[in-house]
C-alpha cells in the first residue's frame, strides 16, 4: 500500500516484525520530527486501537496539568 498524505495528515501501512517491531512511514516519521533513540507514547483500548504519540507531547501535556503549589 502506497502512503497517502498531506502536510497535516498522512496514511500509512506498517508490517510487525518477528520481536514485535514496526517501522513507522517516513512520511510520518518527518511529519512528527521523530529520530532513532526517541520515545513514542503508545495507547491501547481494545474497542477503539491503538495509538502512537511522542512522548515529548505527552511530558508537556502532563506538566501544563500540574500545579504550583
Amino acid at each position: 500500500m502506497k502512503s497517502k498524505k498531506s502536510k497535516t495528515q498522512s496514511i500509512g501501512l506498517a508490517t510487525l516484525g518477528a520481536k514485535g517491531q514496526i517501522v513507522i512511514p517516513v512520511e510520518i516519521r518527518e511529519m512528527f520530527d521523530l529520530h532513532p533513540g526517541d520515545q513514542v507514547f503508545l495507547m491501547a483500548d481494545v474497542k477503539k486501537g491503538i495509538a502512537i504519540v511522542k512522548s515529548d507531547f505527552v511530558s508537556n501535556a502532563l506538566d501544563m496539568g500540574k500545579s504550583d503549589d
